[in-house]
């Protein structure tokens, strides 16, 4: 979200908090990934880009994890802070769909987590080639027709999701 330039910023944010206060009543952990760019990049750290959205409020009780890369789980400490926590199914959200998003999720998959995409709670920019509208739309029915035997990937609304953790609560 450095630069502003995403698809639906504003809906995506609200989704995104929305599935944040699911997660938090339910009594599951929030982990922010948060990455830290080169020197004079746009996502430098301590710098305005880098800086998480004010519409995004970490918590006390949540986990910030940086990161360099596209891949969450690349050389950082997003892997074993799962694992000290036995987490074993992640909800996938966030910023950008065809670059962190996707090789993250992947990264999870071959991890052995299962998954769930809010598929109305990751954006991206355009590109030269494709609009972020269609990127979305093309990543969601990719993650959803994975071949991973033994694991999960399943794509939902935001609200199904929150349902979802709602629902797990009570039962």
């Amino acid at each position: 979200f450095a630069d502003g330039a995403r698809f639906d910023t504003e809906g995506v944010v609200e989704r995104i908090n929305h599935l944040i206060k699911a997660c938090r009543d339910s009594g599951h952990p929030v982990f922010y990934i948060q990455h830290d760019g080169p020197k004079g990049d746009v996502l430098e750290p301590e710098t305005q880009g880098w800086e998480i959205l004010p519409h995004l409020l970490p918590g006390p009780q949540d986990t910030i994890i940086r990161k360099t890369a596209c891949d969450g789980f690349y050389k950082s400490e997003l892997h074993g802070a799962l694992q000290s926590d036995g987490i074993t199914e992640l909800v996938i959200c966030g910023c950008a769909t065809d670059f962190c998003v996707d090789t993250t999720l992947r990264a999870a998959a071959s991890l052995d987590y299962d998954i769930i995409v809010a598929k109305d709670a990751h954006t991206t920019a355009d590109r030269p080639h494709l609009d972020a509208k269609t990127i979305i739309v093309h990543h969601n029915f990719m993650w959803e027709n994975l071949i991973l035997p033994g694991r999960t990937v399943r794509v939902a609304a935001s609200h199904e999701v929150a349902q979802m953790l709602v629902d797990e609560k009570h039962s």
